[in-house]
């Protein structure tokens, strides 16, 4: 019998034990009630004051439920001990941004705390406050307004963090634009730079607004959850929505970590979030899903889908393949309706992740493999009607193609030669013509293949890796670094990825009747938008 005391004991101890070391958001708590006001801030101090009226119809969520301020502005929802309230800020009006341009709109609750795994995350946030109140200020939006979008900025180091700034924020300071939004992989795993990367682009002077990639988790913690506590401590819940003029934003979540790898998806209680909040949306505003992964490869895109299904007015965007193109979904993706969905997979600031030889600034080419050059778009909004605008970094707007024909042909061999265009925003709906000289404008063909110029910066590439790695053995050149290459490393970093088919090539042959001597030739294309953008290449025909 004293034996058997003594082993309950010791299993009492143990559990006991378990129980106090379990991480704090894994435990499970009484159920809550969190109480507040959504008010108007007539001075913008972000407390209310006597006066200040509360403002009835916003939509307040705590990641699952969305509900809408009473006449007097209240709301109430449940909560646990691992919550985020946040309001979903409605037209016309603006929340607080802090020091570095991020928008305030939301109140942590985590009474513990959350673990500490790699990355520092959320400190102890103490009782729940008797009432959580969401200031906003009267801020007039027109119809028309243009936001940009960044794919990856993903520096993994602070000289990266340098070559943000360099390349898009320099060029940016200024910008009419109402906001930014960053597509995820804001930074290259270590989340020590969220912080440097906020202060930085807060330069350019408006609010930013951030999505979660998948190297923007602490991929020392056991799940997604508590991976995106780093996260959330910097810029607050990892999916959430806002409205500006005519259109409802709406950032997901859409990396799930399992502790060892990730994968695409939103999970049960976001998705029922999505629902529950588009379901309080007026169905003639234009609805703009942003996310990190592709929507193509996430587990509940049919059930996103549905829930987009009743809005005529619809767009997604992401990031992540660090290549760009536009796709038109329809049944045999998920999507239901007639009339196609459209999604933009956007090129990305870091490129090629910053890879590539220096130029004259000590800035990488960070070419991407399908050819096209870093950088990011603009994408203009009027009522529910957008265009979207790509901007190669520290280039011209009007660069917008490169046009690739030899230096100098024989006359005998003019018919034989091909115009190659690469429209760094085409797509299948855009018409490309070419000409030469005064000629007529003739159409050019769509095809799939891998970006001339790319190609041959990897041939050069692969030679001077081959002449380095001249005598080494199969395993030093496996772990070969141009990098650590004495006189090299001034002005090459990380090799460029291997080139990728892309469907943004269009080619034509040269008419066999062109004259000898120089000769310009024209390319012309069209986008889905009614932009129109020329390219030029000189050709020297040889008698």
């Amino acid at each position: 019998m004293m034996r058997l005391n003594r082993m309950v004991s010791c299993l009492a101890m143990a559990l006991l034990l378990a129980l106090t070391a379990a991480p704090a958001l894994a435990q499970e708590s009484a159920p809550q009630v969190a109480r507040g006001v959504v008010f108007m801030d007539d001075n913008g101090n972000g407390v209310r004051d006597s006066g200040e009226l509360g403002m009835p119809g916003v939509a307040v969520s705590n990641g699952r439920e969305v509900v809408l301020t009473d006449d007097d502005g209240a709301y109430e929802l449940p909560i646990d001990d691992d919550t985020i309230l946040f309001v979903i800020k409605p037209p016309h009006y603006a929340t607080p941004v802090n020091e570095t341009q991020l928008p305030r709109f939301y109140y942590i609750h985590k009474p513990a705390g959350s673990p500490q795994y790699r990355f520092p995350g959320v400190e102890p946030t103490g009782p729940l406050p008797e009432s959580v109140d969401f200031p906003l200020v009267h801020r007039p939006e027109p119809s028309a307004f243009e936001a940009v979008f960044f794919g990856d900025t993903q520096p993994y180091t602070m000289e990266q963090v340098y070559f943000v700034g360099h390349d898009v924020v320099t060029e940016l300071i200024g910008t009419d634009a109402a906001f930014v939004v960053s597509l995820g992989d804001l930074v290259g795993d270590d989340l020590d730079l969220f912080e440097p990367l906020a202060d930085l682009q807060s330069l350019i002077g408006v609010p930013f607004y951030n999505v979660l990639g998948n190297h923007d988790i602490d991929f020392k913690a056991p799940n997604q959850a508590l991976a995106s506590q780093t996260f959330q401590r910097v810029y607050g819940p990892p999916y959430y929505a806002y409205h500006h003029g005519q259109v409802t934003f709406v950032v997901l979540e859409n990396v799930d970590w399992d502790g060892s790898e990730y994968t695409s998806g939103l999970g049960e209680k976001q998705l029922e979030w999505l629902e529950n909040f588009l379901e309080v949306v007026p169905k003639d505003r234009l609805v703009v899903l942003m996310m990190h992964i592709p929507i193509m490869g996430t587990a509940e895109k049919e059930a996103i889908f549905a829930a987009l299904e009743p809005f005529p007015h619809n767009f997604s965007i992401s990031g992540h393949w660090h290549r760009q193109r536009h796709y038109y979904l329809g049944e045999e993706d998920g999507w239901t309706r007639e009339d196609l969905h459209h999604h933009l997979v956007s090129a990305t600031v870091s490129g090629s992740w910053w890879r590539g030889v220096r130029d004259e600034v000590n800035m990488p080419s960070a070419m991407m493999s399908d050819g096209i050059p870093n950088g990011y778009s603009f994408i203009a909004f009027d009522g529910t009607d957008y265009t979207i605008r790509y901007k190669v970094a520290r280039r011209p707007d009007s660069y917008q193609m490169n046009v690739y024909a030899p230096n100098a042909v024989e006359a005998s061999a003019v018919g034989e030669t091909e115009v190659v265009a690469n429209i760094f925003s085409g797509s299948e709906r855009s018409t490309v013509e070419f000409r030469v000289g005064d000629s007529d404008w003739q159409p050019m063909e769509q095809t799939t293949r891998m970006d001339p110029f790319y190609l041959k910066l990897k041939a050069r590439e692969g030679w001077l890796i081959g002449h380095l790695t001249e005598g080494l053995s199969a395993e030093e050149r496996e772990g070969f670094d141009l990098r650590a290459v004495e006189g090299i490393q001034e002005f090459y970093g990380r090799p460029l990825p291997d080139a990728r088919d892309t469907d943004h090539i269009w080619v034509a042959t040269l008419p066999a009747d062109t004259p000898p001597g120089f000769q310009l030739i024209e390319v012309r294309t069209t986008d889905q938008f009614g932009q129109t953008d020329t390219g030029r290449r000189i050709i020297h025909i040889l008698e």
